[in-house]
């Protein structure tokens, strides 16, 4: 087969690895990738904001599969051109893609289909947002952009003056550009959160081992809200009894309410869940792998994931044998740039790569990185996701931690706390 994966980040390598390793697999190509990717695949200098280049693409390297990682081209519709050009790719098309894309969609079908969640109102006008905002008793409220945001468009503020300041930044400020013109404003669900992934062809669904990130920029989950500083699988927060639940009332219900709503999904349904005394309930959905989740749920993957991924896009998952899984717990820590999340600092040598590669059952995901010369340099906010297996989550986090005190760049930035929840348990 001949694979094509779509994305340059973090969540795209651990895909072309993983992809890689697959018997199945006589050609390999990713674009644009990285400088990890490179290792691995063939990198091709097409942007995944590009469909006409992707399309083009597919059809002149003769795509079996393609397999597309970041929501942006998801929901601009580039499962939808690839199907249209006859090539059978992973992920949804634009409509399922509105799971992610539009939040306000997303609450209204969880309503409709009785999902699990959180209560929320929608605003588009200042006004009408101040002035319900300012009826609240109950803070922190939860305040997120309606739109796409790179996972940084969820605000949670303790008084009212700063959710005003919020709320007003998003819709009369333009903070968040198109993503904040519409402004969810929801209850503060309490609680443990945790990841559920699940592979789905419309009909069938294959749950994977659960995850928990770690999404705030500082140790004790303070500052500000990034893209994922770390994860780790399983999360012992979602035992089998509360997987069983999530599995039943939330990954179930939005897979048949997709298909009552005429929606042809094939891809991933990631559940972000926070686990409150009442129960499971959903934060938010996304229509594609998560990111730092994937970097520990795929190296403990045992089953091959090609044949999985091609049965999803061509709407046969149950032929398909139950996923395997390694016992051994995954940890993984991101190491950031200078600056990020707000900022970040590009050009930056990255040392020590050399080094890790030697360890065993050690995983360096490169995100935000590119090759220079004969050198591989930071270019984005989140630079590197280093992974490690273990017998034990300690185990595991020391040697992740192990590994990160092997690689050097200029003004980088991790937490040292990644896992400490699973550890405490």
């Amino acid at each position: 087969m001949r694979v094509l994966v779509v994305g340059g980040g973090g969540r795209e390598h651990v895909l072309a690895w993983k992809i890689g390793q697959s018997p199945l697999v006589e050609r390999l190509l990713c674009a644009p990738g990285n400088a990890g990717t490179s290792d691995v695949a063939e990198n091709v200098a097409v942007k995944d904001g590009d469909l006409e280049g992707l399309v083009k693409l597919c059809k002149k390297e003769a795509i079996d599969l393609c397999v597309v990682g970041p929501e942006v081209p998801l929901a601009a519709g580039l499962a939808d051109r690839l199907r249209d050009a006859g090539v059978s790719v992973f992920g949804p098309g634009a409509a399922g893609a509105q799971l992610e894309a539009s939040k306000t969609y997303a609450k209204r079908l969880m309503q409709r289909y009785i999902i699990p969640s959180g209560s929320s109102r929608t605003f588009e006008d200042f006004e009408s947002a101040a002035e319900f905002l300012d009826a609240q008793q109950n803070y922190p409220l939860v305040l997120k952009a309606d739109g796409l945001a790179a996972g940084k468009g969820v605000v949670l503020p303790e008084t009212l003056d700063e959710a005003l300041t919020v709320a007003r930044d998003m819709l009369d400020g333009g903070r968040f550009g198109d993503a904040g013109r519409k402004l969810l404003i929801e209850e503060h669900l309490r609680g443990e959160e945790v990841s559920v992934l699940a592979l789905t062809d419309g009909k069938t669904l294959a749950v994977m081992e659960p995850a928990q990130d770690h999404k705030r920029i500082f140790d004790g989950d303070r500052g500000a809200n990034t893209g994922g500083m770390g994860a780790y699988s399983p999360a012992p927060v979602a035992d089998e009894a509360v997987l069983s639940e999530i599995t039943r009332e939330v990954l179930v219900r939005i897979v048949h309410a997709l298909a009552r709503e005429r929606v042809d999904y094939r891809g991933v349904v990631y559940a972000g869940m926070m686990i409150t005394r009442g129960g499971p309930r959903v934060i938010e959905f996304n229509c594609r792998f998560g990111d730092p989740e994937t970097q520990v749920i795929l190296p403990r993957l045992k089953s091959d994931l090609v044949p999985i991924l091609k049965a999803c896009a061509d709407g046969r998952l149950n032929t398909v044998p139950d996923l395997e899984w390694d016992p051994r717990p995954a940890v993984c820590v991101v190491m950031a740039s200078a600056g990020y999340p707000a900022t970040s600092s590009k050009g930056d040598v990255i040392e020590g790569l050399d080094d890790v590669r030697a360890m065993d059952d050690v995983f360096v995901f490169h995100a935000g990185t590119e090759r220079v010369g004969g050198e591989v340099v930071t270019a984005g906010g989140r630079v590197l996701g280093v992974t490690a297996l273990g017998d034990t989550v300690q185990a595991a986090r020391d040697r992740a931690y192990e590994a990160v005190e092997k690689i050097r760049f200029d003004g980088m930035q991790f937490r040292g706390d990644i896992a400490a929840r699973a550890l405490a348990r």
